[in-house]
Order: structure tokens, then C-alpha cells, then sequence
């Protein structure tokens, strides 16, 4: 009798199993063979030795004033080709340490550097270790741009399999450290021996060589010369890496000391590298050569330049900082002062700073206020007011009663002002903010009206722009032109006058009220002899001055502070930033005919005492605290704010299209 015995068979699961082995081994196969096909075919296409050393790093830019003036030359700085031998060891074995430990045992990417990398991703949530190997490296800086992308890194791991195959470990040591950027325009150890520490990279220190090698991480941060502690303390990152490496004794990596480093005496700059550093960090986003050479003309004039300088320099209390723009009609920055010294900070307070405007914000509280219908000459009582517990006062600690609009803001009072934004809105005194060009986030409480959001003086020069421009948008810009080295236009700045903010009466108004203030209130101290309209601006405790204002086609804003926001005794807007903004306007407008505003000046009413800012006292911001919240020593009394007045016909439609996508409003048919 046959047995009844089979073969146990094979179940579903472990068909499917053994299935999907054979597909995955033949599709890792696979995938092994199209790499080296891939690597032999980016090996067979690679450039000599000897003309990767030849070859060219970095985009050489020369930028011009507006007359046409070179006014810095930035790109490749380098020095001479130090070979192999000639680099010190401890440069040597400095970078392999920091940047690629494994550098003499992988074939060009080191799968532990990258399990690593990938590891400290997931813990973290983001990418904030590097695996590229020195080879890595070395391909993208010579054949492949920066972008992080799945495909410029495989492109990398391929080109780096392919140098391993053509160079040695020596030559690809040799290339990196002779082409690799260590900031500054400095291109290989060379350049950045020089630079920084006036001498030839073959006779580096231990010190030194930690200090470059650190660079490589990130230039801008880790620089010498504008952060000393940050490269220290980057340099005995490296020097521990080493010792921990067995690169150096115990007893050498004691007495190496990256602080007792002697660096080289820095080229002197001036302020007008503030400008270039702005306008030059456009370029990316202008052109698309990053290669040949190219011209940039600038919006800049050397002389107004000057002036700004002296003006802040000349002005600015002791133990502060200042800042100046200056916007011509169209937007063109025809002068930038982003701080006191660019040697001893690099950082712009024109563009980067966020302070509080104080009083400069009610530009936009009345400027909401004229367009719902009110005018200069209508009148406002000046009483306690009482905002869902905001009681804000006056710096005078007194009550004037009936004035008009024009008087108040002349003497910025702040009960008028808050009066005025409870009743047109906060969230429209927001809106117009950002209409005119704040870019900054808007606090939406009631003490908003007094200047408590954080502000960039760039932006707020700019609202004051599209005020003297009738109600036109204007928009900052710097960079004119593009070119070749050869004349050929890469890109050609066009001025936008299509966009239109407020009605022109509306503007006029506006203008109106900037004029009073200069004329008899806050803002005396800016007069220069011709019309000026603008407004002084002081936050709690004297921590911020500003004065923003125009005339003759120029607008310029002026602020002043501590980068640490503590008091200044005695800075108001009133004062010094009055007093820098007279001085540059002098010197700016010499040569332009005098322009009358479209509004004629009409002095506040005779009987009103100016208060004391007006004759240069207590800022008239001084009661709002670092919350926002002000303070009152009055009792609180209903509002009375005036009645609405029907605006006039405008003279132009508004963009509202435009508007709407500014504010992120949805149009009617959007819903």
C-alpha cells in the first residue's frame, strides 16, 4: 500500500517571502551594476588632476555707486598652491578630524557617517549632522551647487565614487584644502592663512590650523574676524576632536590656545558695506549666473553716504547704536547706515533690527482715521480714556480738552490717538500697516496705537515714502542694473507706480499733520529751512528714538538704541534722531530746489500748550511698558470720540485686488 506521507507544502506566506528575497536580491543587484556603470561613466568624464587645480572657485562682483564709482570688489581671494608636503600636519590631520574622520578608509562615502546622520535626524526632527565625506565635499564644491535635494545628492555620492577611483587619497587631501571656502572671498588654506593671520598657510600653528578648520563648518559664523569668541570656541571643538583621535599628545593639546591667536589687522571698511551686504544678497534671486563676472550698479550716492555716516555717527548717544535709509521718490536706498562701525558689527539695524516705533506708529493710526472721513481740522476732545482697561495717558500728565485732529497729532497725544483706533478699528489700523509695507507681525490690542509692534526701520521709511509719493506704494530697492563684465544686461530694475495705498486726499491729509509736527510739535528739531513733514517716536523708558520724515523727494528714517534694549538717559525722538535726520537732510537735499507740499502748513491752535517732548522733555510714549500695556494716574471716563464725516470722491480708485491679497482677504467670489 502506498504511503499516505506527502511532502508538507509550502504555505502562502513563505511563497511570498521567498519571492520577495529573489526580487529584492536581484533588484540590489540591479541596482549595484547601474551604480558602477554610473561611476565608471562619471570617472571616464571627470577633468584631470591638473585641471582641477587650475580651475576657477567663486564669482568674481564688482559693485558700482550711482555714479558709477566701484565701491567694493567681492569674489575669490586666492592664495598660492600649497602642495602636499608643504601642508603641516596638524592642518592635515585638523580637518580630517572635524570633517572626516574615516577620511583613509572609505572609498569616497562612509556608510557609518551616514547611518550617523540619518540617526541624529530622527532623533532631532531635522537634518542637524552632516555625513558628507571630505570627497563629498570636494565634488559639490567644484561640480555641484548647494541645493538639498535627493538628486544633487546621489549626483554627489556618484562623482565621489569616481574621484576615490581616479585620485588618490593624497590628491583629493590636496584639492579640498586648496580649493575648499573658508569665507571672506578666502578659497583654500592659503588665502585664509593670509587673510586671517597675515602669513602662508605651510608654517600654521596648531592654533591657527584649529581655527581654519573649524571655518569649514560655517564660514559666516565661525569667522575670526567677526565673531573672535564663536572661532575659539569652534577651535577647541576641533583641537578635543583631535586629541580624542590620537592626532595630538594630551600635553599639546593643553598648551594649544586659539585665544592667544594673533590675527591679522582687518582692511578698514566703512558703512557702505551695510548697503552692499543688503543689496548684494538679492543678487541670487535677480540673476542666474554664478560664474562669469558681473557689474552691479546701485542705487547709491557716495555723497548722501557720507552725510548718513557723520549724521550717526555725530548724534548717536554714547553706548548706543543708530541707524539710517534714506528712499529716494521711486524706492532707490540712496543712503544705508545699519549701525556706529561695521568693523566692530556687521549687523544691519536699517534692515534686521525689530524695535518698537512708539509715536512713528500713529502714522498709521491717522492715516486709517482720514480715510474713514475724518480731516485735520475736525475736532476731538483730549479726556481719560478707558479701553477695556487700557488707560492710556498723555506724557504732559495732563488733559488739554477740545482740540483738533491736527493738534493732537502735532503734540502726539495719546488719548486722541487711542480714541481714533477704538473707533476706525484696530484690526484696520493693522491692515493699513501692513498696507503701507509693514512686514513685521502687528499686535491687534488696544495700546497698538502707541507703537508696540515690533517694527524694521527700512519698513516704516518706506510707509512714510508711499505717504510723500501721494499715496503711491513704494518699494526699497538697490540694485539698478546687472551686467557682464562684457555689457551684457543680466537683469534692469523697473520702478511699479501702479499701486495706489490711500486716495491722494488722503495722503494730503496725511502730509498736512507730518508738517505740523515738524513746524510747532515733537518734531522741531528736524527742521532744515525748506518744508518737512514726519514724526518723532519714543518707546518706554527712552529705549528706542525715532524720527522718520521727508522733503525735496528724499525720505529718511533715523533710529536709536541699545542692541540690548536698556534705557538710554535722555534718548527721545525729539532729540538725537531729530537732530541726525536734520543733519543728513541738509547735506541730502543741498542740491535740490525747494518743494512745497501739496497742503499749505496750518499751525495748531493757538492756545494748546505743547507738551513736553515738544520742548524736548519727557517722550511721549514714555507710559507704555515692555508688555504694551500703558498706565494711568487719572480716572477712567467714557470715550467721546467725534463723529464720522463722509470722505470726499477720491480723485483715484484703489487697487483693491491688490489690497485684498496683501491683507489675506478673500474676494467675494472666493468664498
Amino acid at each position: 500500500m502506498a504511503s499516505t506521507r506527502s511532502r508538507p507544502q509550502t504555505g502562502p506566506v513563505r511563497r511570498t517571502l521567498v519571492r520577495l528575497f529573489k526580487i529584492g536580491a536581484f533588484g540590489t543587484l540591479g541596482a549595484l551594476v547601474a551604480l558602477v556603470i554610473a561611476v565608471f561613466i562619471a570617472m571616464a568624464s571627470l577633468p584631470g588632476y591638473g585641471e582641477l587645480k587650475s580651475s576657477p572657485n567663486g564669482q568674481m562682483v564688482r559693485v558700482h555707486a550711482a555714479d558709477g564709482t566701484v565701491i567694493v570688489s567681492l569674489g575669490p581671494s586666492y592664495g598660492q598652491w600649497i602642495p602636499y608636503d608643504r601642508i603641516p600636519e596638524t592642518m592635515r590631520d585638523a580637518m580630517i578630524a572635524t570633517e572626516d574622520r574615516r577620511f583613509f578608509m572609505h572609498p569616497g562615502v562612509d556608510p557609518v557617517g551616514i547611518a550617523r546622520s540619518g540617526m541624529v535626524r530622527i532623533e532631532r526632527g531635522r537634518w542637524a549632522q552632516g555625513g558628507s565625506t571630505i570627497t563629498q565635499q570636494l565634488a559639490r564644491n567644484i561640480f555641484l551647487t548647494n541645493t538639498r535635494t535627493f538628486a544633487r545628492k546621489f549626483r554627489e555620492i556618484i562623482l565621489a565614487l569616481a574621484m576615490e577611483r581616479k585620485f588618490s587619497k593624497r590628491e583629493i587631501l590636496e584639492l579640498y584644502l586648496n580649493r575648499v571656502y573658508f569665507g571672506g572671498g578666502a578659497y583654500g588654506i592659503d588665502a585664509a592663512s593670509r587673510k586671517f593671520f597675515g602669513h602662508s598657510a605651510d608654517r600654521l600653528s596648531l592654533g591657527e590650523a584649529a581655527i581654519i578648520a573649524g571655518l569649514v563648518k560655517a564660514p559666516s559664523n565661525y569667522s575670526p574676524t567677526a565673531d573672535a569668541d564663536a572661532a575659539v570656541d569652534r577651535a577647541k571643538v576641533v583641537i578635543a576632536l583631535m586629541r580624542e583621535q590620537d592626532k595630538i599628545s594630551a600635553r599639546e593639546a593643553e598648551e594649544a590656545n586659539p585665544a592667544a591667536v594673533k590675527l591679522a589687522p582687518e582692511p578698514k571698511q566703512n558703512s557702505v558695506r551695510y548697503f552692499t551686504d543688503w543689496a548684494l544678497a538679492q543678487l541670487d534671486t535677480l540673476i542666474d549666473e554664478t560664474s562669469e563676472p558681473v557689474e552691479v550698479w546701485t542705487t547709491l550716492d557716495l555723497s548722501m553716504q557720507r552725510a548718513a555716516d557723520a549724521a550717526i555717527r555725530q548724534n548717536t548717544p554714547a553706548g548706543s547704536q543708530g541707524a539710517l535709509v534714506a528712499l529716494d521718490r521711486g524706492g532707490e536706498v540712496r543712503a544705508m547706515v545699519g549701525g556706529r562701525d561695521y568693523v566692530s558689527s556687521i549687523y544691519n539695524r536699517a534692515t534686521q533690527a525689530q524695535r518698537q516705533p512708539g509715536s512713528a506708529f500713529k502714522l498709521f493710526v491717522y492715516l486709517a482715521a482720514l480715510e474713514a472721513g475724518h480731516k485735520p481740522e475736525d475736532s476731538v476732545v483730549d479726556e481719560p480714556v478707558d479701553i477695556d482697561g487700557w488707560r492710556p495717558r498723555n506724557s504732559s500728565g495732563r488733559f488739554n480738552g477740545t482740540m483738533d485732529i491736527r493738534s493732537a497729532f502735532a503734540f502726539s497725544i495719546n488719548t486722541v490717538a487711542a480714541k481714533l483706533g477704538s473707533e476706525v478699528g484696530f484690526d484696520t489700523i493693522a491692515d493699513m500697516a501692513r498696507r503701507f509695507g509693514i512686514t513685521t507681525a502687528i499686535d491687534r490690542h488696544p495700546s497698538m496705537v502707541l507703537g508696540t509692534s515690533d517694527v524694521r526701520l527700512i519698513d516704516m521709511t518706506r510707509a512714510f515714502a508711499s505717504v510723500a509719493q501721494k499715496g503711491v506704494a513704494v518699494t526699497p530697492y538697490g540694485i539698478v542694473k546687472v551686467t557682464t563684465s562684457k555689457g551684457d544686461l543680466l537683469y534692469e530694475h523697473q520702478v511699479d507706480t501702479s499701486r495706489v495705498l490711500v486716495a491722494p486726499y488722503v495722503a494730503a491729509q496725511m502730509t498736512d499733520l507730518l508738517q505740523t509736527a515738524v513746524n510747532t510739535g515733537t518734531g522741531r528739531a528736524a527742521q532744515i529751512g525748506r518744508p518737512v513733514a514726519g514724526k518723532t517716536g519714543t518707546t518706554s523708558s527712552n529705549k528706542d528714538g525715532w524720527f522718520v520724515g521727508f522733503s525735496s523727494g528724499i525720505t529718511t528714517g533715523v533710529w536709536m538704541g541699545r542692541d540690548d534694549a536698556k534705557a538710554v538717559p535722555g534718548l527721545q525722538g525729539g532729540r538725537a534722531p531729530a537732530q541726525a535726520f536734520a543733519a543728513f537732510m541738509r547735506a541730502a537735499v543741498v542740491k535740490r530746489p525747494d518743494e512745497a507740499f501739496d497742503t499749505e502748513v496750518t499751525l495748531p491752535e493757538w492756545q494748546l500748550e505743547p507738551d513736553d517732548e515738544a520742548y524736548y522733555g519727557s517722550p511721549d510714549e514714555s507710559f507704555v511698558d515692555e508688555n504694551g500695556v500703558a498706565r494711568s494716574d487719572a480716572p477712567p471716563r467714557d470715550d467721546a470720540g467725534p463723529d464720522d464725516q463722509p470722505p470726499p470722491e477720491p480723485e483715484q480708485q484703489l487697487d483693491q485686488q491688490w489690497l485684498n491679497g496683501v491683507l489675506g482677504r478673500q474676494r467675494p467670489d472666493e468664498g
